[in-house]
């Protein structure tokens, strides 16, 4: 039953657009708690060397007040055991841009250990923050 589950959905959610809220809105039904996690400016220098646009205070305040999410979260690591044992939940949600990739594969093995389910949707082709950022910087 889907509604006893708690879902949650990591993220950078920098320049949140139509891709961001596609996936959210997907998640939703798939359990009756919803739970997103906003990764730390510098866990994303960490993971794509960069930071984001929009500061972390910032992107958090944006996705808690789209009405669609129960709970938002500080997501401080690469990792995603970490904030599992601190928030836990039953199944992660991620695009399908992650799907039968190395970071993917990497990812389900670390949620199975613990007994998490990683559920894909349809990843928005057309729009993407790196694709926002690089169309912005271009002017």
């Amino acid at each position: 039953d889907a509604s006893r589950l708690r879902g949650y959905v990591p993220g950078a959610w920098d320049m949140f657009h139509i891709g961001h809220l596609n996936l959210l809105q997907r998640a939703r039904p798939h359990c009756g708690h919803l739970i997103v996690g906003v990764v730390t400016d510098e866990a994303l220098y960490e993971m794509k060397g960069k930071y984001p646009i929009v500061p972390l205070e910032e992107r958090m305040a944006i996705v808690a007040a789209i009405g669609i999410v129960d709970e938002v979260v500080v997501d401080f690591s690469v990792n995603k055991l970490e904030v599992w044992k601190r928030v836990g939940f039953d199944v992660l949600f991620k695009g399908s841009d992650w799907k039968d990739t190395a970071k993917g594969r990497r990812l389900e093995a670390e949620m199975a250990s613990v007994g998490v389910r990683v559920h894909y949707f349809p990843y928005t082709e057309q729009t993407s923050s790196t694709e926002l950022r690089r169309l912005i910087t271009a002017f």
